[in-house]
């Protein structure tokens, strides 16, 4: 801190239906990967924390999952999770997909928000790809609704616009002293974060062959004498057939999955990686308590 500014502080949950570009533009406000991306809908399983530092204030944004209408025990956990962050934060920004419009999804979104009776930042995101024309009639069509303080109008792809909400959103925290360090940009332990990159490996390069039918953990983190580190990490389907998808002919899908995983670590962690990936099959994972611990979702939800 310098210049004397009194120190500000503040949470700030990124809620919407899936897919809207919640991660996208929470690793644009820090600048660095600190949540998955991928075009597969309910990507994001569980809170994640993205923390940046605007002057004197910290913002500590919240990635949530999308909230949709929940069909099994993990949907509902994960629906939970997000409604969670948004009662636990300073301010919601609901971010709707310009080029969507208003679903059935972000209608219901709306819902719980009048139910809850909070107020919230509408934040229509893809705006490129979306005439002015329309995007003016959406924000008065969401407007209307009588929730929102402010609208803003960005593209998380492009930056379009995400400096001037930063910028207002740092202004609306409270005075207080910071509760992260300022050079961490993140809560998620290395362990979670390398295997949530492997995860988003699956999601880009299977597509529909393995919807939601995976997660992967890290079980071994070992540092070497040369300064790179070798990272083991366990892929978990529910079924044979999918373990051979995994897998590919010969191997070679697997080794596709583990090559790009370990560029992408290798760029986050600045140093080299081995990466070792095994496919098991853990029938049930998705009805386990366990798994739900280690993501921090409630299992009863």
């Amino acid at each position: 801190m310098s210049g004397g500014q009194e120190s500000r502080c503040g949470f700030v949950a990124l809620v919407g239906a899936p897919n809207v570009g919640k991660s996208t533009l929470l690793n644009r406000f820090v600048g660095a990967k600190v949540s998955i991306v991928s075009p597969k809908v309910q990507t994001t399983r569980s809170r994640v924390l993205g923390i940046c530092l605007v002057g004197p204030a910290q913002v500590v944004f919240m990635d949530t999952p999308g909230i949709f209408q929940p069909r099994r025990r993990l949907d509902r956990a994960m629906v939970s999770a997000a409604w969670g962050g948004a009662a636990d934060a300073d301010l919601t920004l609901l971010l709707v997909d310009a080029k969507r419009g208003v679903d059935g999804d972000t209608r219901g979104i709306l819902d719980g928000l009048k139910a809850r009776g909070g107020k919230a930042v509408l934040v229509l995101n893809k705006v490129d790809l979306v005439r002015k024309e329309r995007l003016l009639e959406l924000a008065a069509e969401l407007d209307a609704s009588g929730l929102f303080d402010r609208v803003y109008m960005v593209s998380a792809a492009t930056g379009d616009g995400v400096g001037d909400l930063l910028a207002d959103l740092a202004a609306a925290m409270r005075p207080g002293p910071w509760l992260f360090p300022e050079d961490q940009i993140s809560d998620m332990p290395m362990r979670l974060l390398a295997a949530e990159i492997t995860r988003e490996q699956l999601y880009l390069q299977l597509q529909q062959e393995l919807p939601y039918a995976a997660t992967v953990e890290t079980e071994a983190w070992t540092e070497k004498d040369d300064g790179s580190v070798r990272i083991d990490q366990v892929i978990f389907v529910e079924r044979e057939g999918q373990k051979a998808i995994v897998l590919g002919k010969g191997g070679k899908r697997v080794k596709a999955l583990g090559a790009a995983a370990r560029t992408e670590l290798e760029a986050i962690l600045e140093r080299r990686v081995h990466l070792f990936l095994f496919v098991k099959v853990r029938e049930g994972w998705g009805d386990d308590p366990e798994r739900y611990r280690d993501l921090g979702l409630d299992f009863n939800a």
